[in-house]
């Protein structure tokens, strides 16, 4: 079903909201695009924005690897290892997702986005030194926590590079630059992953879904602008976002609790 002007409209502008906070803040600005969909642009049903939100934050993903490749800073053979283990965990967390109630699924998100809050505020650990070999214990490593990244991601229809980065550092010893590049092909994986699952199923919102991926193209244009203008003020904006992203799951966490008692 078409979408209605209104709703065309706040689909558009709640992707470029998300595109945005991507581009300013990096990691964490996809985890937005999920209570924007339900509770500003109206998607009633919970399975149904997860999988809209995957099929948009899949495109974005994969243009901004396709940057980040032509830079070179990109360790493919690492990359690769980590997002083929995760597609399995995206693919088992999407199908799990889809058997828990909504309701249910969205109190889970709000708690979810807190953790993601802490760890804005926390600050991503940089990685130190050259990136490991890609021998059976870095495999293995890379194996595991691909895995898990990717089961969270599938299950709650998120981009993961909040997850994905650190995992990256902790397996593979990369330094951040190369892990935030590298982190983009996991993400596209999960995402895509998570997508075709929910397409199966029939859970997508597809005009939805390319208006926000078209107001995420021009909004992510807008923040890396921005980011780099306001790059000394990095700190006090993840803080900021930090703030934001813990008062949507506040009140996220109480709709949906309120929800669930009635």
């Amino acid at each position: 079903m078409l979408p209605s002007l209104t709703q065309a409209g706040l689909g558009a502008v709640s992707g470029s909201l998300v595109g945005f906070s991507l581009g300013l803040v990096g990691g964490g600005g996809s985890i937005l695009a999920v209570p924007l969909l339900v509770y500003v642009v109206g998607v009633r049903d919970a399975h149904i924005a997860i999988g809209t939100s995957a099929v948009a934050v899949a495109a974005n993903a994969a243009a901004n690897l396709g940057h980040h490749a032509r830079s070179g800073k990109v360790v493919w053979p690492c990359a690769l290892v980590f997002a083929g283990s995760g597609v399995v965990g995206a693919y088992l967390g999407s199908t799990l997702g889809k058997m828990v109630d909504g309701q249910k699924l969205l109190v889970g998100f709000a708690l979810l986005m807190m953790v993601v809050a802490g760890l804005m505020l926390r600050g991503r650990r940089a990685g130190e030194g050259e990136v490991r070999p890609l021998d059976r214990q870095t495999v293995a490593r890379l194996v595991a926590i691909g895995l898990a990244a990717g089961g969270l991601s599938g299950f709650f229809g998120i981009g993961g590079g909040f997850l994905i980065v650190p995992g990256l550092i902790l397996a593979a010893g990369m330094p951040i630059l190369n892990a935030i590049s590298s982190s983009l092909a996991a993400v596209t994986a999960f995402a895509v992953t998570t997508a075709a699952n929910y397409a199966v199923s029939g859970t997508v919102d597809w005009p939805i879904a390319g208006l926000f991926t078209i107001g995420g193209v021009f909004g992510g244009l807008a923040g890396t602008r921005s980011a780099h203008a306001l790059a000394s003020r990095r700190g006090a904006l993840n803080t900021i976002f930090a703030a934001l992203i813990f008062l949507v799951a506040v009140y996220m966490l109480l709709r949906s609790l309120a929800a669930l008692q009635q």
